[in-house]
C-alpha cells in the first residue's frame, strides 16, 4: 500500500483536520469505554508536536443527519480528550461556518453526522471539509470501509491527504496477521449469525490452523453435525455452508473447533438456572448461551501452543454471568498465550475491558466493520482514495 504518511510531512504551522474514530459507548452521557480515545492520542500529539493547529472530527451514534441531537453530542468526548492531553480541546459547533481556535492549539468539531450529505458522501461537504486545512490526516481505520464524506470524499478534494499513525498501524498489524503469520494460527469467532460473518469464515478457513467458534454461529455448526439445538438462535438454511466449510478445513489438514459440551438455559436472564449438556443432550425447550467446560479446556489448549492468534467476538453472552465462562477463560487464556495476539470488534473491546487484559493483547483493533472486512479480503474505500490520492504526486509539504 503507498499513501502519504503524517510522520514524513511538516506540519509545522500547518492546519490540520484529522478524522479519528471517537464513537464511543456512552451510558447517561458517561463514557463506558474509551479505548478509541485512547487510541487517538498518540496522533493527535505528533501533530502537536510537529507544531500544527489540529482539528479533530469523528462521528457518534446514527443521529438523524443534519440535526443536532444532544445525545449525541460530542461533548462528553471533549471533556476525555482534555483530559488525556492536559489542556484544553474545545468543542466547535457549526463549524462548517468560518470559526477562530484562538489561543488553543487543538478543538474538536461536533459529530460530522449532523451535516447533511456526510453519509452519503456529498460532493459539496468533502469540499467543504477539505477547504478547512492544509493537510488532511485520515487516522479512523474504524471508518475506513464506508465512503462517507469525512472518510472518504475529503480525500478527493484535500491539498494533502495522509495517513495517521493509528491507522498505518492497524494495516501493517492486520497485512502480517493474513500474509505471514507464525504457525499454528488459532482463530476465535464469536457472533450471533453465520450470514453476517460467513465471508470471514470463508477466508479463515483457508488460512487458519484452527477455527474456534462460539454463540449462535456455533449452534449451526452443531446442528450441521445433526444435533438438536433446542430454540437456540441458528440458521438451518446455511447448514451446508457449516458442512462445506467444515470440509474445506479438513482437506487442508485444519479443524473448525465445535462445541462438544454447552451451557443452556430456558431463558436469558440474570436469574436464569443454567446447565451443562452435551450436544446430543439439549433439549427442544433450551437454549444454548455459552460453551460447556470440556470444550473451553479443549480451546485453552489450543490457544496455549497458538504462534498467532486472532479473536473477533465473545463466545457467548458473556455480559450474564452465568454464561460468561467461556469467554472469560478464552481471553485470559489468550491474555497468557506467548503467541502474538490481535483481537477487534466491538463486543471483544468489550470483554477485553471486562477482564482487564488490554496490556496483555499485542495488538487491539479499533475497527468493526472495517476489521472484518480487512480480513474478508475486501477493498477498504478510504485506503483505496489514499492510494490513489499519492498516485497523483501532489506536492508533499
Amino acid at each position: 500500500m503507498t499513501m502519504l504518511k503524517m510522520t514524513d510531512l511538516n506540519l509545522k504551522d500547518k492546519r490540520v483536520l484529522i478524522r479519528e474514530d471517537l464513537n464511543v459507548p456512552l451510558k447517561h452521557n458517561v463514557i463506558m469505554s474509551d479505548i478509541r480515545i485512547k487510541a487517538a492520542i498518540p496522533t493527535i500529539k505528533a501533530a502537536l508536536k510537529a507544531g500544527a493547529k489540529v482539528m479533530i472530527m469523528s462521528h457518534l451514534g446514527r443521529p438523524t443527519e443534519g440535526t443536532f441531537e444532544e445525545q449525541f453530542s460530542l461533548a462528553p468526548i471533549a471533556t476525555r480528550l482534555s483530559e488525556l492531553l492536559n489542556r484544553e480541546v474545545p468543542l466547535i459547533q457549526n463549524w462548517l461556518k468560518h470559526f477562530n481556535m484562538g489561543n488553543h492549539d487543538v478543538v474538536l468539531l461536533e459529530n460530522v453526522r449532523f451535516n447533511n450529505g456526510e453519509i452519503d458522501n456529498e460532493i459539496g461537504l468533502s469540499k467543504k471539509m477539505a477547504a478547512m486545512c492544509d493537510v488532511f490526516v485520515m487516522d479512523a481505520f474504524a471508518t475506513s470501509h464506508r465512503a462517507e464524506a469525512s472518510t472518504c470524499g475529503i480525500i478527493q478534494y484535500a491539498r494533502i491527504a495522509c495517513a495517521g499513525p493509528l491507522l498505518i498501524s492497524e494495516l501493517q498489524a492486520l497485512t502480517s496477521l493474513m500474509e505471514k503469520p507464525k504457525k499454528p494460527v488459532v482463530a476465535i469467532v464469536g457472533g450471533s449469525k453465520v450470514s453476517t460473518k460467513l465471508s470471514l469464515l470463508e477466508s479463515l478457513t483457508k488460512k487458519v490452523d484452527y477455527l474456534v467458534i462460539g454463540g449462535g454461529i456455533a449452534n449451526t455448526f452443531i446442528a450441521a453435525e445433526g444435533y438438536t439445538v433446542g430454540k437456540s438462535l441458528y440458521e438451518p438454511d446455511l447448514i451446508d455452508e457449516a458442512e462445506r466449510l467444515t470440509t474445506t478445513a479438513k482437506s487442508r489438514g485444519a479443524e473448525i473447533v465445535v462445541p462438544t459440551d454447552v451451557v443452556i438455559a430456558e431463558k436469558l436472564s440474570d436469574h436464569s438456572e443454567s446447565s451443562v449438556r452435551l450436544i446430543s443432550q439439549v433439549d427442544d425447550n433450551e437454549k444454548i448461551y455459552d460453551l460447556g467446560p470440556d470444550t473451553i479446556q479443549k480451546i485453552c489448549g489450543i490457544i496455549k501452543k497458538a504462534k498467532t492468534i486472532l479473536w473477533n467476538g465473545p463466545v457467548g453472552a458473556f455480559e450474564i454471568k452465568q454464561f460468561s465462562e467461556g469467554t472469560e477463560a478464552i481471553a485470559r487464556a489468550i491474555a497468557d498465550s506467548s503467541g502474538f495476539s490481535i483481537a477487534g470488534g466491538g463486543d471483544t473491546l468489550a470483554a477485553i475491558e471486562a477482564y482487564k487484559i488490554a496490556d496483555k493483547i499485542d495488538y487491539i483493533s479499533t475497527g468493526g466493520g472495517a476489521f472484518l472486512s480487512f480480513l474478508e479480503g475486501k477493498p477498504l474505500p478510504a485506503i483505496t482514495a489514499l492510494e490513489e490520492h499519492a498516485a497523483k504526486g501532489e506536492k508533499v509539504l
